[in-house]
């Protein structure tokens, strides 16, 4: 369809027309009801509409552009008017839709002038209720703090062992008679097995040889004045190849060092030593205490404190490996009524093992408490507070085994820490299986049975499953700190 071209140059009568219709005899027909009269604007700016669509007539291109939409059909806003009907609509429309903003005072807003007196104890109470917690949130850390006794306390042992082995705090124990817990080490002062380097002090477990396991052989310790204990069973060992006879030397060596004929020994304060882990399979590293004196009777009655226990295989091993590290306090009137299970701890490591570095195992004790931690007194692992008799919290039976009543040990002191109210000394020490169930029988592929009388042969005998797994099998001591408490007494309290 071909359209006539719009342009500069042509004439106007070729413009649609806003003019009636007019009919073949020439006459203009009349307009329709509800026609509007285009002859006319009706909002009085003709001169102005007239005057754009000269311009924009004036504007159109002078040939014809298939692309290009009819004018037609083209909204009056592309011309560029913001309204169909130009700036006359514009101007109208802003008159028309003036502000209808309602004023002041004109309509009624009541939920404005009256509000309900609850509704301000929604905010109130809240904050109320918070400003009390923190009220008793601070009382009681005030008063967990005041109730802290923060004792003084004084140097009694403190050795980086940069200047070597101290023999004068140190007693090297040597023994084969597996300790009262069938160990599996020969405890010796060989320099292969407790030495200084670099200013670490290690424990360090090795194979015992070999010749004195496969032939017929003797250690004893009592011949040589060696042995540092007075039972001829800790001081001499066998070993018999007699067909059906399982008697062995002990198939391990290793060291176990104790302060107990030094100074260096307290009743209440502070231990601190800071040590790294062994690792290898059916090690036992251990840093505990013991009375320097049996005042109550022999072990359990005296008590024991365990700072730190742990073995030497890694973290798959049933009952924790070198991962986890166990606090425990040993007391009780006989060894078949030993409760400390009712005060013993583990502690896992965060995401690495005790023989990954070093970590420090302390404990504080006074008349009162008794706790263990690692790395920070806020760490702690292990805490007892004596607000009790160990007697009664012991909850021990009325009758022992032999059928003979009961009885109190601790009841004469009218203490309530006792036994835990003598001189106890230090003692550190790696330990090699052993028949006491710290190794759970059947667990993780242990090789010997605890109430075997082949236990250590078949130990022996496993040596080529376990011995490899002993990649850094020594205890490494960096720092050992030992405190009095040098400040009185607390006012202990009275049965």
């Amino acid at each position: 369809m071909a359209h006539t071209p719009v342009g500069p140059g042509a004439s106007t009568a070729a413009a649609p027309s806003r003019a009636a219709p007019r009919r073949d005899d020439g006459e203009p027909h009349p307009l329709r009801p509800g026609t509007p009269n285009t002859d006319k604007n009706p909002f009085g700016d003709e001169s102005r509409a007239d005057s754009r669509a000269q311009q924009a007539s004036s504007r159109a291109p002078s040939h014809h552009n298939p692309f290009v939409s009819p004018e037609a059909s083209r909204p009056a806003s592309s011309f560029g008017s913001s309204s169909a009907l130009g700036r006359g609509m514009e101007e109208r429309n802003q008159r028309y839709f003036h502000s209808r903003r309602v004023k002041k005072g004109e309509v009624e807003k009541p939920w404005l002038e009256k509000k309900d007196p609850k509704e301000k104890w929604v905010t109130i109470l809240p904050i109320i209720g918070i400003l009390v917690g923190l009220g008793v949130s601070g009382f009681l850390v005030w008063d967990g703090l005041r109730s802290v006794v923060h004792h003084k306390y004084c140097v009694v042992y403190e050795d980086d062992f940069h200047n070597g082995f101290n023999k004068d705090i140190w007693t090297p124990e040597v023994q084969v008679g597996g300790f009262g817990n069938g160990e599996f080490e020969q405890a010796t002062d060989d320099p292969e097995n407790v030495y200084v380097q670099d200013g670490i002090l290690y424990i360090k477990p090795t194979l015992q040889n070999a010749n004195l396991i496969e032939q017929n052989s003797v250690i004893n310790l009592t011949r040589d004045g060696t042995c540092t204990s007075k039972s001829l069973l800790d001081c001499v060992a066998v070993t018999n190849t007699t067909n059906g006879n399982s008697t062995i030397v002990p198939p391990t060596k290793s060291a176990r060092l104790v302060t107990k004929n030094g100074p260096a020994t307290i009743k209440y304060g502070r231990v601190e030593v800071t040590a790294k882990l062994p690792q290898g399979d059916w090690l036992w590293p251990a840093i505990w205490m013991m009375p320097v004196k049996d005042t109550y009777g022999p072990w359990p009655a005296s008590g024991e404190i365990d700072i730190m226990e742990a073995r030497g295989n890694n973290y798959t091993y049933a009952q924790g490996g070198n991962n986890i590290a166990s606090s425990a306090l040993h007391w009780g009137p006989d060894p078949a009524n030993d409760a400390w299970f009712r005060t013993n701890v583990k502690r896992p490591a965060l995401h690495t093992t005790y023989s990954a570095g070093f970590n420090t195992f302390g404990l504080e004790w006074s008349q009162k408490y008794l706790f263990t931690y690692i790395n920070s007194r806020l760490l702690q692992v292990l805490y007892t507070n004596f607000d009790q008799s160990l007697f009664e919290r012991g909850n021990f039976p009325n009758v022992d085994a032999n059928g003979t009543r009961m009885a109190d040990p601790w009841s004469q002191t009218g203490r309530l820490n006792t036994p835990f109210d003598q001189k106890f000394y230090l003692i550190l020490n790696v330990a090699v299986g052993g028949t006491n169930g710290w190794f759970e029988d059947g667990q993780s592929g242990k090789p010997w049975l605890d109430a075997s009388p082949n236990a250590k042969k078949d130990f022996w005998s496993a040596k080529d499953e376990w011995y490899p797994t002993w990649t850094d099998p020594a205890m490494q001591i960096s720092k050992v700190t030992m405190l009095q408490q040098c400040d009185g007494d607390e006012g202990v309290n009275e049965l």
